[in-house]
């Protein structure tokens, strides 16, 4: 069973496994700004600037009015918000105060040697950022400093979300929500507009001087630029897609952040005690499959050499081994036989017995008072000696071992 699917995270940054090695050092990161970029940072520029001249350029003068000047405004002021919120976030420093008092960010910070300190903040001490710090501070291994009131490190912003920035980072993700939501809006209007009734996008002046309605103009009224009726629906099927991709992320990012507000936690603290929980039902889990797998499976069982009520002696033996066994059972099958032939004998001669007949009939007696002497102790199967009945007609039979 596969538990931990997540890894956790680091506390500093480490590049070997031994706790006896020394944690290499390098500078920490300011802001989002610091270098080098990551990839979902530049990924979500490039769609925020993508998503902007298409709607303001494309899609919106072809509304008609006064749905046109609506768009304008709604979308502009989302457009506007998240843009200023999300340079914002990026810009601070959620760093704690005192790692900014000491203002060393371009000196590498110290080495931390893992045989002397097992974690990188103990009892409010940091021995990277070598600072005293609060309960609720975290020492980022990717920013590589301690962060006050830590949430989570976002790697759209390329920096962490604390304290000091996670408000302009929670409007910038409304905000974004909105301006996407706003911008499926006009584009599925465009769309059914398109087949029903297309004279209503064509309300602008310059579609006067247009050739046909097979033609389009783009990025009005500033620089109109022709394109065909497929060009602008295959464009406009594209934007969609794109926006419907980042609407169905970003409504999540916003359902678990309004999530944690009723909760009153932070990420941090939500992905701490999931994992906690992940941890215990791990431990469940093994410590039940331990208790399983040690479980001793008893086979006790016994084996009964008893024949029928018309015998008259009984033989039980118990099944201590498989040469025991045998050997119990062929004594009991001889007896069996010996009883009935003396059984015969004296149903047919009622006078003066032979020397035979009673010798035969104290054989019978002696042997079964040998079996019920078995019961005590059976010879063991290093025995050497095979014992021996003499029948009636004077010959001796050996007793073999059935195995």
């Amino acid at each position: 069973m596969k538990c931990f699917r997540w890894r956790m995270r680091r506390t500093a940054p480490a590049s070997g496994s031994s706790k006896n090695q020394l944690v290499p050092s390098k500078s920490p990161r300011v802001n989002g700004w610091s270098w080098p970029p990551q990839a979902l940072q530049v990924a979500g520029w490039l769609v925020f600037t993508f998503l902007g001249v298409v709607s303001f350029g494309i899609h919106i003068p072809l509304l008609p009015r006064p749905w046109m000047q609506v768009a304008y405004a709604l979308m502009g002021v989302s457009f506007i918000v998240h843009f200023f919120t999300h340079i914002v976030a990026v810009s601070i420093d959620p760093a704690d105060a005192s790692v900014r008092a000491k203002k060393s960010y371009s000196n590498p910070m110290p080495l931390f040697d893992r045989k002397k300190q097992p974690h990188v903040i103990q009892d409010q001490h940091c021995y990277l950022c070598d600072v005293k710090v609060g309960n609720k501070v975290k020492h980022c291994g990717v920013c590589n400093k301690c962060v006050e009131n830590f949430d989570h490190h976002c790697k759209w912003l390329n920096t962490c979300v604390g304290g000091r920035n996670y408000w302009f980072f929670f409007i910038a993700l409304v905000s974004a929500t909105m301006g996407v939501l706003l911008l499926n809006v006009v584009i599925l209007f465009i769309f059914v507009q398109h087949y029903l009734d297309p004279h209503s996008l064509r309300t602008a002046p310059q579609f006067n001087t247009a050739l046909g309605n097979t033609t389009w103009l783009v990025f009005l009224p500033l620089a109109p630029m022709k394109t065909s009726s497929a060009g602008l629906l295959v464009l406009a099927f594209f934007t969609v897609i794109l926006s419907t991709i980042c609407l169905l992320l970003l409504t999540h990012l916003l359902a678990f952040h309004l999530y944690l507000f009723y909760k009153g936690m932070s990420t941090f603290d939500y992905v701490k005690l999931r994992r906690q929980k992940e941890a215990k039902s791990c431990d469940i889990e093994a410590e039940k499959t331990r208790v399983q797998s040690e479980t001793p499976q008893k086979l006790e069982g016994s084996i009964d050499c008893e024949p029928e009520s018309k015998r008259s002696s009984s033989c039980k033996f118990d099944n201590k081994d498989q040469f025991n066994f045998g050997f119990s059972e062929s004594i009991c099958s001889e007896l069996d036989n010996l009883n009935k032939l003396a059984e015969k004998e004296n149903s047919v001669h009622y006078g003066t017995e032979n020397p035979t007949e009673k010798e035969t009939r104290e054989m019978s007696l002696s042997v079964i008072k040998s079996c019920n002497s078995e019961d005590e102790g059976l010879p063991s199967a290093s025995g050497n000696s095979v014992p021996e009945v003499q029948n009636p007609l004077g010959s001796s039979v050996m007793l073999q071992d059935s195995n």
